[in-house]
């Protein structure tokens, strides 16, 4: 009964509509009226920039790192690592459930991967920091925080399953669900970026105006 109270408790923290009140109160805004159309961290950066986009993360990250702590409330699982294990992901799954499906925003959520990466964080930070290297790499190279979500999600599985051969079966099957979750919310990025009108974050601006001038010249 108290698992599942938590549980509970878990997905209302992650229904938390970060990217809305930011949205709200810095812009007068729903930020779902804007670019794609999703509450989530990717279309805050590409409608509200990068220093509001790295806000909404940070919180959507932060959600899934407290829905995770939960366990603390209940001291059996504490020294018992096979069960705390099974609610640590039973937890983080709620807030990401509850992200993508918020009861305080009429259940128009984001997509969920940061929230799942904070998630990660709590359970793994190790495999968590290999996937966050992934992310920034690709989104330095191409700008697109789609890209770099998909990628970092099917990185996931390959630390679990092959770079670290993680032997707890919970993990093995989450980080599968995970990549196939993140592949299955990001279709229509998918479909845009090989159609080539997938939009690029206002991140690393300066550096493509640098390199458009030296073009320029030549």
């Amino acid at each position: 009964m108290k698992e599942l109270l938590l549980i509970i408790l878990a997905y209302f923290i992650g229904s938390i509509p970060t990217a809305l009140i930011v949205s709200r109160n810095f812009f007068g805004i729903d930020i779902r009226e804007y670019g794609s159309g999703n509450m989530g961290a990717t279309n805050t950066f590409r409608v509200l920039g990068s220093r509001f986009g790295t806000i909404v993360m940070a919180g959507d990250i932060l959600k899934g790192v407290l829905a995770v702590a939960l366990y603390n409330f209940l001291p059996f699982y504490i020294h018992d690592e096979w069960h705390r294990t099974n609610l640590m992901v039973g937890l983080g799954l709620a807030a990401v459930v509850g992200h993508i499906y918020p009861v305080f925003a009429d259940f128009k959520g984001g997509k969920g991967v940061a929230t799942l990466f904070g998630m990660i964080l709590a359970v793994q930070p190790v495999i968590a920091a290999s996937c966050v290297g992934v992310f920034l790499l690709v989104l330095f190279l191409t700008r697109y925080v789609s890209l770099s979500s998909i990628l970092a999600g099917i990185a996931l599985p390959v630390c679990v399953l092959w770079i670290w051969n993680d032997e707890v079966t919970i993990y093995r099957i989450f980080a599968v669900l995970v990549a196939l979750l993140v592949i299955l919310t990001h279709q229509k990025n998918i479909i845009r970026i090989l159609r080539g009108n997938e939009s690029r974050v206002p991140i690393l601006k300066y550096r493509d105006r640098r390199k458009a001038a030296k073009s320029n010249s030549k």
